[in-house]
């Protein structure tokens, strides 16, 4: 896989399998799942809709450091015993979410081999994500970092496909989790709409994953 070539996120849903020990609940928009500084006793996965994450400095800075969707599962923090979020998890449209206690998660990793497999591989694909965007952060210009978080939003099909499945995501989010202004993210998604990049349209953004794909090769 060449440097700024996204992989297309597929779905890890290893809660399927653990039957009656789950709970699911519907959310309405905009509702917080957890706080940061909560005690961590569960981890959750998507069934759908999206969740944003967000952490608050100790000056009261907020940033976006994740927009999750459907398949996606987060709060796995809860492993370590007495631990706190680090993060807010808030629904940015009506959600789907399913909960796994703690207590519930080390029983199936110790007993079900399989369900072990599957929870490390997610583990070893969330440090990747966020050893990708460290380095992106970095060395990429802004431009190309708002690329690659389209291209992370958009993973609900094949690379390629002509897909309307993100929700309407404000510019100043998509700065946050850049680290830009949202004057900047205005120009680039015009520029990307003018190339035919992505569109918009009355349920949320369509990204042509192919091309704005190929538009990151150097």
């Amino acid at each position: 896989m060449k440097d700024n070539q996204i992989p297309i996120r597929k779905s890890r849903d290893f809660f399927k399998n653990v039957g009656a020990q789950k709970t699911t609940r519907e959310y309405r928009n905009q509702q917080d799942i957890y706080l940061q500084g909560d005690t961590a006793d569960s981890m959750f996965n998507i069934q759908q809709g999206n969740v944003r994450l967000t952490v608050e400095g100790k000056r009261g800075k907020k940033a976006v450091v994740a927009i999750l969707g459907r398949g996606d599962s987060f709060g796995e923090g809860c492993l370590v015993k007495q631990s706190r979020r680090w993060s807010t998890a808030t629904t940015i449209q009506p959600s789907i979410i399913v909960r796994l206690k703690r207590e519930t998660l080390v029983r199936f990793i110790r007993q079900d081999p399989a369900f072990a497999e599957r929870f490390i591989s997610f583990l070893v694909s969330r440090v990747g994500r966020i050893q990708e965007d460290l380095v992106g952060l970095l060395f990429n210009s802004s431009e190309k970092r708002l690329a690659r978080v389209l291209l992370s939003l958009d993973h609900f099909g094949k690379e390629g496909e002509l897909e309307s499945v993100i929700p309407h995501i404000n510019q100043q989010t998509l700065a946050e989790m850049i680290g830009t202004t949202r004057s900047r993210v205005s120009h680039f998604m015009n520029r990307f709409r003018k190339l035919g990049l992505v569109e918009y349209n009355g349920s949320g953004l369509t990204i042509h994953g192919g091309l704005l794909s190929a538009a990151l090769q150097d």
